[in-house]
């Protein structure tokens, strides 16, 4: 196929991959995005998926879906669904595997490597083998159905000791994604699990949430910090900091301390790391996986490519930014407005982080938010996540369907989505 305009390739539909096609829509170059799925899924309400709080298609949107919405503007957008193997930096080319098997090689002119993460184990025996993670909609959905088979196989369990060892939960890691799903599982296991499961006499949740570090949540104030803490405390969550984790097993983990903690379920939201493809490109790499970007968010080596999104080692105030959605978007926004001035013959520009804050729920009208200098806690904090988390879900139709289902949870105490599905290749 010829192409009469430059050619931009995003590999990546997650939130930077989206919202740097968003900007280069309707500009002088042909865009192509790349992914693996077929939608672009809302990262942050993975754990209610998890937690049977919302379906699993109320928090994606097909990118054709996204591109067509755009309108005029998107008649230089287009969309493939293909596994990328690798990139000729020296031809400027990328091989893809497309849905048929057949081996794409596409050419372009600018590169936009927005691919996201994978869950991190930092090489903990047992990690992979024995922990559920949580970096898409096939893990939540997996992760759901084996919460809920838990429950009804502890139902029919005869041994007291079996039995609450398969109702007794462990989320490895204190940040926004551990906290909020400690605090989902506890009110779920409280609540409709609960009134669903009477003959198993559950007097409280028996969830605990371990963090290496001295405390919850890294990077909000400390009475922010104190107060998720009481509060998931206070929903039976039991906390534990400075607890690192030597191992993980199938009926539990060891600390490294030599404590052993027994549960059935091990979830690991510890850490991420760049997505594999990094590794096989021969580009600057940081320790932790990601590609080493200059300030202008492109590659130290090749100046046609980009880097956005989790895969993107871009630094704020001397320190790495975290490996979340807000610097997701502004990472490609800039990118896009960086190959716009390219194509324009202008010079790039320095990425500069906006910090608008951080924000984690702990459950019903719990939340904590630091926006700049303001603090918030409680319910203004949570009907603002609440609102904030709304705006940027993708779709009409979801964010009607995720609101109702927050209703149904909030007025009648009732997870929606307690199904149990058919097995899927993960499990």
């Amino acid at each position: 196929m010829q192409h009469t305009k430059p050619r931009v390739i995003i590999v990546g539909a997650g939130f930077a991959g989206i919202f740097a096609a968003r900007e280069l829509a309707g500009g002088p170059c042909e865009v192509l995005i790349i992914d693996r799925n077929n939608a672009h899924t809302f990262m942050p309400l993975l754990y209610q998926v998890a937690t049977a709080a919302v379906e699993s298609e109320h928090i994606a949107a097909p990118v054709r879906g996204i591109i067509r919405a755009l309108g005029r503007r998107a008649a230089n957008l287009d969309f493939l669904m293909a596994e990328v193997q690798a990139v000729d930096l020296a031809q400027r080319v990328l091989t893809a595997e497309g849905q048929d098997g057949n081996i794409l090689r596409l050419p372009y002119d600018y590169l936009l490597l927005a691919p996201g993460s994978v869950t991190n184990t930092f090489g903990v025996p047992g990690a992979d083998a024995h922990a559920y993670s949580l970096k898409n909609l096939e893990e939540a959905v997996r992760l759901r159905n084996h919460i809920l088979r838990s429950f009804e196989a502890a139902a029919w369990t005869a041994n007291p000791a079996e039995r609450l060892n398969r109702l007794c939960f462990i989320v490895v890691g204190g940040g926004p994604t551990g906290v909020e799903l400690a605090g989902a599982m506890a009110e779920l296991m409280a609540g409709a699990l609960k009134r669903d499961f009477p003959r198993l006499g559950l007097d409280r949740p028996c969830v605990t949430l371990l963090e290496a570090g001295d405390d919850l949540l890294p990077g909000f104030p400390d009475s922010l910090r104190a107060y998720a803490r009481k509060k998931l405390t206070a929903l039976g969550v039991d906390v534990r900091v400075n607890a690192q984790v030597s191992s993980v097993g199938p009926q539990g983990v060891e600390l490294k301390d030599g404590a052993s903690l027994h549960a059935a379920t091990t979830v690991w939201t510890a850490g991420v790391k760049g997505e594999p493809l990094a590794a096989r490109l021969g580009m600057p790499q940081a320790p932790n996986g990601q590609l080493l970007a200059r300030p202008s968010l492109q590659s130290p080596e090749h100046d046609q490519i980009f880097l956005a999104g989790d895969i993107c080692r871009a630094d704020h105030q001397g320190r790495p930014l975290p490996m979340f959605a807000p610097p997701a978007i502004q990472e490609g926004r800039h990118a896009a407005h960086n190959i716009l001035r390219l194509l324009r013959k202008q010079e790039v520009r320095p990425f500069r982080y906006l910090d608008k804050g951080m924000m984690a729920t702990i459950g019903k009208r719990a939340a904590v938010a630091r926006l700049g200098p303001l603090k918030l806690k409680g319910l203004p904090a949570w009907l603002l996540w609440l609102a904030i988390h709304l705006a940027y879900l993708i779709g009409f139709r979801n964010r009607l369907f995720v609101l109702a289902n927050w209703a149904v949870d909030y007025f009648l105490s009732e997870r929606a989505v307690r199904l149990i599905t058919r097995r899927n290749p993960l499990e």
